[in-house]
């Protein structure tokens, strides 16, 4: 059973005051992600101000992309005594701005109802953005091309090398709008009397290595079912 979003958001105001006996600097921490960073770190201080020692029992990450550990491994602390939660994001193939949340669980908290719910937001530099990232067709459309827009936000020119698409489905087309900071990709459907889906593999000559290849998606849609009638 999930905590609702009401109390989750409680939970996270709560927590720069107090949770449960540990307090926080603050529940919402932000980081800015390096061009060639793989990963970000992102700290969490905290203090037992209240008169009884504090166990932390568990906590976890939402995603698996962030790893979440407690400094030093100390799992109890005294009055007066302070820690720090440190999560390791991994961006892999992460751009523009996400948000990952950490549950703590202290003491006797129930499975549902953490302590805290800590708040890592990480912002990523975008150099090569897609728009739409997904192109759709309905069924027995014309077969018109669709576009995808591709964006160069880096100070150095980014060129697109190649393009292609791993199902025999679709055709593309490589269009220079202006060399090394805009590209148009044309996606032309062979047929839409069947549903097919085909993965738009872009790669340009961008030096930071985990921006330099894009995906993009083009579909066909299923052709809706129409209900049976059943029998009288």
């Amino acid at each position: 059973m999930k905590a609702g979003l009401p109390f989750l958001f409680s939970l996270l105001f709560a927590a720069v005051a107090q949770a449960g006996g540990l307090t926080f600097e603050s529940a919402s921490q932000e980081a800015t992600a390096e061009l060639e960073q793989t990963e970000v770190i992102v700290d969490f201080p905290f203090s037992n101000e209240s008169d009884t020692a504090v166990t932390i029992q568990r906590y976890e990450a939402a995603c698996s992309c962030t790893s979440v550990k407690v400094k030093g491994g100390k799992m109890r602390y005294e009055p007066g005594e302070k820690g720090l939660i440190r999560t390791v994001f991994d961006l892999g193939t992460f751009v523009g701005d996400t948000s990952k949340s950490i549950q703590l669980w202290v003491d006797d908290d129930p499975a549902t109802r953490p302590s805290v719910v800590l708040q890592a937001k990480i912002h990523i530099p975008v150099l090569v953005s897609l728009e739409p990232k997904t192109l759709r067709w309905e069924p027995n459309d014309a077969l018109s091309p669709k576009t995808i827009t591709v964006t160069m936000s880096h100070s150095e020119p980014i060129h697109v090398s190649k393009v292609a698409c791993g199902n025999e489905s679709f055709h593309t087309q490589i269009k220079t709008i202006e060399d090394g900071k805009l590209y148009e990709i044309e996606v032309t459907p062979v047929s839409t009397e069947k549903p097919a889906l085909g993965i738009i593999s872009i790669e340009t000559d961008c030096k930071v290595a985990r921006h330099a290849t894009q995906r993009a998606f083009a579909m066909i849609r299923k052709m809706p079912q129409l209900p049976t009638k059943s029998g009288s």
